[in-house]
């Protein structure tokens, strides 16, 4: 192991220590170790693997400072790796010199606005551990050409841009696990313009991602951040699983955005979403053109629209959620927009506020639909409405509750369709309050008790 010190880094945050950092990477034994202190850099640290060969950062068990005074990344870790991830797709070289670049238990801080973290390009098998990436632009950007990537451990923080960045890139495999990501102006994980299989986001505290703490004009953003509506690009094959995911309010915020254009070759799908807590947003779940989403087994509470909203979306199963309001403050529901071919089953969303939601949204709301399933759910208490349809077709509520009990709200009725509408159905129903059915809607109501 090589003591960047011994290359001549002072590292009391003072002097510039770019050179001897660099030096250290060039002719260093691959194992650089910064021990405790202060290392200001004013330039990225290149790490070309093919030219240096394998690497291993450490920090000395996270004692050490990375102050990153100049533009662009801190390092920039950069292979040539241009198959997949299939072991006959990878070059001799890249075994031979490239394969794990790894950083380990560092902080990294910013000290420039166009300050970055860490950036990977053609790297195979990169591993980021126990970091520390605060005050930075980026935390964690991934570019062009990745492979089998994973995140963990890791705490990336209060940084002006996203925290971890998928950005035209093309990525196979990655994992990002056990971390805690959170104020980050611009969104916790962001993807945008890029081809991405395999990703798992698992076991993270992602929050608060958004401009309230940075006092700045809000921006479009989310604590996850899937955008694939640029050309090529798509995302598949995705679980989101077990992590918490929760924010402050912002102007178009959301806890979880996919957002597709209906039609493309490769809309989002393939996608699990389960057992995630998903809080205190705008809207909590927002899906775009999306197709194949298992949204199950999820806590989702406090939205200032709504839980979950659906537009031009397909094959959307919501299965056992949680719905909770759980402030007067909050709202609670589901809105579906111009889709088809979705379920609704195994939840509960009620209104438990006296005077009924700020927003005047009703639980369930259907728009533009078919063939939507509504299946074991329970519309409690909702103030217009339980389930509200309009210009909707094929909709089968069965099973189910529609009811309010509260006293005091208001216009509590239980369900209303309007406008127009073929074979729709609500059967075997425990119904109690108003029932409001245009005829040109074409209800059918069947064996229910009212």
């Amino acid at each position: 192991m090589s003591n960047v010190k011994a290359f001549g880094a002072v590292g009391d945050g003072k002097i510039d220590d770019t050179l001897a950092v660099q030096h250290a990477v060039s002719d260093a034994d691959g194992q650089l170790e910064f021990p405790r202190g202060n290392y200001l850099i004013n330039k990225t640290i290149e790490i070309k693997l093919d030219e240096v060969g394998r690497i291993a950062i450490t920090g000395n068990d996270g004692t050490a400072t990375i102050i990153m005074a100049g533009e662009g990344p801190a390092f920039r870790i950069i292979g040539s790796h241009q198959g997949t991830g299939d072991p006959l797709s990878v070059e001799s070289k890249v075994w031979e010199r490239q394969r794990m670049p790894t950083i380990r238990n560092i902080e990294i801080t910013g000290n420039h606005p166009s300050a970055d973290g860490v950036e990977l390009i053609g790297t195979m098998q990169a591993i980021l551990e126990g970091v520390l990436i605060r005050q930075v632009r980026h935390g964690v950007r991934l570019h062009r050409r990745n492979r089998n990537v994973v995140i963990s451990d890791s705490h990336i923080y209060h940084n002006t841009g996203v925290g971890i960045y998928l950005d035209d890139v093309n990525l196979h495999q990655i994992n990002i696990c056990g971390n805690h990501v959170s104020y980050n102006r611009l969104g916790g994980i962001r993807i945008e313009r890029s081809e991405v299989r395999n990703l798992q986001i698992t076991g993270n505290d992602i929050e608060y991602n958004n401009h309230k703490q940075f006092k700045t004009e809000p921006e479009l953003t989310a604590e996850i951040y899937i955008d694939t509506t640029g050309e090529k690009a798509s995302v598949n094959e995705v679980t989101i699983s077990s992590n918490t995911i929760q924010a402050t309010p912002s102007p178009g915020g959301a806890n979880i955005r996919i957002y597709e254009k209906r039609g493309q070759d490769r809309p989002p799908g393939l996608w699990s979403i389960s057992r995630n807590v998903i809080g205190s947003q705008e809207n909590n779940v927002h899906l775009t053109g999306c197709h194949g989403v298992t949204l199950s087994g999820n806590c989702i509470y406090s939205c200032e629209r709504r839980n979950v909203l659906l537009e031009n979306c397909s094959q959307i199963n919501l299965t056992g959620n949680n719905f909770r309001r759980h402030t007067p403050r909050a709202n609670v529901g589901v809105r579906m927009v111009d889709s088809e071919n979705c379920i609704l089953s195994g939840c509960i969303i009620q209104d438990e506020s006296e005077e009924g939601q700020g927003s005047g949204a009703s639980l369930l709301e259907i728009s533009g639909c078919k063939r939507i399933n509504v299946q074991g759910v329970q519309l409690l208490d909702g103030a217009p409405w339980g389930l509200d349809a309009v210009n909707s077709s094929e909709i089968n509520i069965t099973g189910s509750t529609l009811a309010g009990d509260l006293v005091g709200q208001r216009g509590r009725g239980a369900i209303r369709f309007r406008g127009v509408g073929k074979k729709n159905q609500v059967s075997s129903c425990q119904i109690k309050g108003e029932v409001e059915l245009e005829e040109a809607s074409q209800v059918a109501m069947v064996n229910n008790v009212e």
